[in-house]
């Protein structure tokens, strides 16, 4: 069960002006589920998106990433499950393509304005015979209201659909963003296997939405990790349909307010992944300040999120927290001073309120007792702040434990 998290109820997910979304049962991989869905926008619509970095990338992140760079606006978004269509060649690449003229065909657009997205097994063939079979029934399905049923259709080993939604008021307008995500397993964005889509309202030049979605990833998706591993399919797409009637630029008064909000549907939504984590019992908050960079502030907290040691100890509860200190002496900071390091624990529990000294001046806080860590290390949500003691920057990194069920889902995955 996800850590204190539950998918919105679909009233709670607000319409976006311009987009319509429906699902079909295509039978990708498996019987009985729908594992097809089709994001329709309105003409005019544009979009950016974020990739991973995985060089292994699958045949749809190097057909989105083609046809964004097209500069042409996007009707539409189509998205599989059962199969990542990743490491296939030249038919997987084929695949790719005979699904996005097969979508235009049906929309009346230009495949250059449709973006495929796959997430599954790796190394298998896409059998895009059954999707294109598919896209008819997920036209039919079409909807504004279809956000909910969406974020149930992208799952792959997820037990939650992930979503959010804000309205804003802007300059007299109401403009709304909400998006959904998918993710649980494979998780180590650099921009994990996950994929992340928001789409607003309002009208936003592409240059602008370019870098409004790689600072919303910045902030959400690429401070996340699971299980350290980066995917072959990693993908968050930001749509900005405009038919609110608002177009912003970034010396609009109403800029600031519409970034904020954008980022904080991302931030929801790549926090519901960890606390969806693949068989997590513990979302934790990896807070590392005082350092001389952001960047090496984020490598101290991504040595602490992915090191097995500590994910496992925090899955017993057991306050073997040298193993903190440790990762942050392999993070790569060279001439880090181990003196000047100090660690809290902490949780955001109402019953766990404040947080406790673990360790200073090279060793163990005088203060510290092992029973408040253990106490501290029971809760459902945990927090690991890091003081580097050189300098102002800081970053922050969220994670989840590893339990045994990790081992099971992921040995089982393919069955």
């Amino acid at each position: 069960m996800p850590v204190n998290y539950a998918t919105p109820a679909p009233e709670a997910l607000f319409p976006v002006a311009g987009v319509r979304l429906g699902t079909a049962e295509a039978g990708i991989r498996k019987k009985d589920r729908r594992d097809l869905t089709l994001i329709e926008f309105a003409p005019g619509s544009r979009a950016a998106g974020v990739f991973t970095q995985n060089r292994c990338c699958a045949a749809p992140v190097t057909l989105c990433r083609e046809h964004l760079a097209a500069g042409s606006d996007i009707r539409a978004l189509v998205i599989n499950t059962g199969i990542a269509n990743a490491a296939t060649g030249e038919q997987g690449m084929r695949a790719a393509r005979e699904t996005c003229d097969a979508v235009a065909a049906l929309l009346g657009c230009s495949p250059r304005e449709v973006l495929p997205f796959s997430t599954g097994v790796i190394l298998e063939h896409l059998p895009v015979d059954r999707l294109i079979a598919g896209l008819p029934a997920a036209q039919a399905d079409l909807r504004v209201d279809h956000w909910h049923a969406a974020a149930h259709a992208i799952m792959t080993t997820d037990t939650v659909a992930k979503a959010a939604s804000r309205r804003i008021e802007l300059g007299g307008k109401t403009v709304t963003i909400t998006g959904i995500s998918k993710g649980a397993g494979m998780i180590r964005p650099n921009m994990a296997t996950m994929l992340g889509f928001v789409a607003t309202d309002a009208g936003i030049p592409a240059a602008l939405l370019a870098q409004l979605a790689k600072e919303a990833a910045d902030a959400s998706f690429n401070c996340i990790t699971v299980d350290g591993d980066t995917s072959t399919n990693d993908s968050f797409v930001v749509i900005a349909t405009g038919a609110a009637g608002i177009e912003l630029d970034a010396v609009s008064p109403h800029w600031p307010a519409l970034r904020a909000a954008l980022i904080g549907v991302a931030q929801e939504l790549a926090q519901a992944i960890v606390r969806d984590g693949e068989g997590a019992t513990k979302f934790i908050t990896v807070k590392v300040g005082a350092g001389a960079t952001a960047a090496e502030c984020r490598k101290v907290a991504y040595a602490i999120g992915h090191s097995p040691l500590v994910k496992t100890a925090f899955f017993a509860s057991d306050p073997n927290l040298g193993r903190i200190l440790a990762a942050i002496g392999y993070a790569g900071i060279e001439d880090l001073d181990a003196a000047g390091v100090r660690v809290w624990l902490g949780s955001n529990d109402k019953n766990a309120a404040g947080e406790v000294l673990v360790s200073e001046k090279g060793g163990r806080a005088a203060s510290y007792r092992e029973e408040e860590g253990a106490r501290i290390m029971k809760n459902a949500e945990i927090t690991v702040r890091v003081d580097l003691g050189r300098g102002q920057a800081a970053a922050t990194v969220w994670t989840c434990d590893f339990s045994y069920d990790y081992v099971k889902i992921n040995a089982d995955y393919r069955s």
